[in-house]
């Protein structure tokens, strides 16, 4: 193939030479791997100056602190021990030290003998190892495995105290080395819960409930856009706020400071004394309808999410925005925080869990397992997550999975904890899961039926919490209703026993 190419007046005749895609791919991919070929040569020959000089490094690095340990030397140090602790192989370890003792040390009461293993017994554990192993082992003698003994710093530092003595023989010894198989530990027994009150009042879905610090009352928020305060005790209305003008989403008690705190499907977070029964101050920056919220327990500090996707840290006093935590890529439905790291959890829609960093304001881990959307978090020590697909609990600080928690088959939109190990979580259908929080046991189910005058449909679980004595389970419901539940007096074990079955072996699923 022939062109003409024009450059600066002048005519060029140029032979273009056409190839096929085949000898183009093919020449690509011949490029490529002249560029990686050293990444995955087989044999690459080593410096050995440097590769001392690297291995003389990395032992001073690593192991510095048991390469030069003493060695008992055959005939030396004897001369000092009583005839009763003479033998073959043994050296004195006093008190808690954890290398052989020189010649000349005094004997205590503390003073413990080590004993290395007898050639009968290193050649009966080879025989129990499995062939392939056995064979590395066989070439070694049983001076050689004292040896390896010595240098590990003595019986203290390779078996614990209580397998000491059983490494004489070579039956013992094997007993010593098997694993036991894992089982799951028995579950606590709880007693059930019954229903106690039903407080009627709301003319929409209770959305949100929250317990004030003195245990006197609590307050919820509704889809008739008001917030109502009710006596703990008898369950009357105390007081009704008006000020948002759409569903209220969240609510909070401060227990620093006399007010309260609320959110809602029409962007607003406010403040409320509750001196005064009046909103004192507000904070603007969401973008889109505010889902939850929640107080720092030690710092003036507000946490809120979003249907923006992000969760927002607002100065209580000031109403500075300090952080705007972007990261998630859909709505964010439930945030948690706590003192310690990580300060600030957060739930999303997009099926993943964040964990942040206050100070810095960046996420710290991002927890992936859910497959459906997280709607409800809740912490003690650990924490726990409800999803559609499970629930998971999880280990701080860093997010390591715990266990999964399965049969709540729908969407979970609230959990709770308390003291005593019952973990609760209320879904979409109106149904209520009771779990023992060790073992993951659901030792109970309630499904409450809707009151006169509610759809069958109405039945969902928005928000439940536990009172501050734990005597006292107050759950919000979409039949415009806030139920009471109570522990029952007269249950016993033999009344209500534990339908466990051992496993031994739990699987987790992800």
């Amino acid at each position: 193939m022939k062109s003409i190419i024009t450059c600066s007046g002048c005519l060029l005749r140029i032979d273009v030479q056409k190839h096929s895609v085949h000898t183009l791919v093919f020449r690509s991919l011949k490029r490529t791997h002249d560029m990686f070929v050293s990444d995955h040569a087989k044999a690459v020959s080593l410096d050995e100056e440097s590769h001392k000089l690297k291995m003389g490094v990395k032992l001073k690095a690593d192991y510095n602190a048991v390469l030069h340990m003493p060695i008992l030397k055959e005939g030396k140090g004897r001369a000092q021990l009583p005839d009763h602790l003479q033998g073959p192989g043994e050296y004195l370890i006093t008190g808690t030290h954890a290398y052989p003792s020189g010649p000349g040390v005094a004997l205590t009461a503390d003073t413990k003998l080590h004993r290395n293993p007898s050639e009968g017994g290193v050649h009966s554990m080879a025989l129990a190892l499995p062939p392939s192993q056995a064979r590395q082992e066989a070439s070694r003698t049983a001076a050689s495995v004292a040896d390896i003994h010595r240098h590990a710093g003595g019986a203290e530092r390779v078996h614990p105290p209580s397998t000491a003595s059983l490494l004489e023989g070579g039956a013992t010894r094997n007993s010593a080395l098997m694993r036991r198989a894992p089982t799951m530990p028995k579950p606590q027994w709880h007693p059930p819960w019954k229903l106690f009150r039903v407080i009627s009042g709301h003319l929409g879905w209770v959305r949100s409930i929250a317990v004030e610090p003195g245990n006197q009352w609590f307050v919820t928020g509704s889809a008739d856009r008001t917030i109502k305060i009710w006596d703990l005790a008898s369950g009357k209305l105390k007081l009704s706020l008006t000020g948002h003008i759409s569903t209220v989403r969240g609510v909070a008690v401060s227990s620093r400071s006399p007010y309260l705190f609320s959110c809602g499907e029409d962007k607003q977070v406010k403040c409320w004394d509750l001196e005064y029964n009046k909103v004192i101050r507000h904070y603007h920056g969401h973008l889109s309808a505010v889902y939850d919220l929640d107080l720092h327990p030690t710092i003036d500090v507000l946490v809120t999410c979003s249907r923006d996707a992000t969760a927002r840290v607002w100065d209580m006093r000031t109403k500075a925005n300090v952080h705007t935590l972007t990261g998630h890529t859909n709505t964010v439905a439930t945030v948690r925080c706590q003192a310690a790291e990580p300060q600030i959890i957060t739930g999303s829609h997009d099926s993943t869990i964040r964990l942040w960093d206050l100070i810095a304001g960046k996420t710290r881990a991002t927890l992936t397992n859910h497959k459906k959307s997280v709607r409800s978090l809740f912490h003690r020590y650990t924490f726990a997550s409800g999803s559609a697909d499970n629930i998971k609990q999880w280990m701080f600080p860093d997010g390591n999975f715990i266990q999964n928690l399965s049969g709540h088959n729908a969407i979970i939109n609230t959990l709770a904890v308390n003291s005593d190990g019952v973990l609760v979580s209320g879904a979409d259908n109106g149904t209520i899961h009771m779990w023992d929080w060790r073992t993951g046991y659901n030792f109970q189910r309630i499904h409450a039926a809707v009151q006169p005058g509610s759809l069958d449909s109405e039945s969902g679980i928005f928000a439940c919490v536990f009172d501050n004595s734990e005597s006292r389970l107050i759950t919000a419901e979409a039949d415009k209703t806030i139920k009471v539940y109570k522990e029952d007096d007269t249950a016993t074990e033999e009344s209500h026993p534990i339908n466990w079955k051992p496993e031994i072996l739990k699987r987790k699923r992800f």
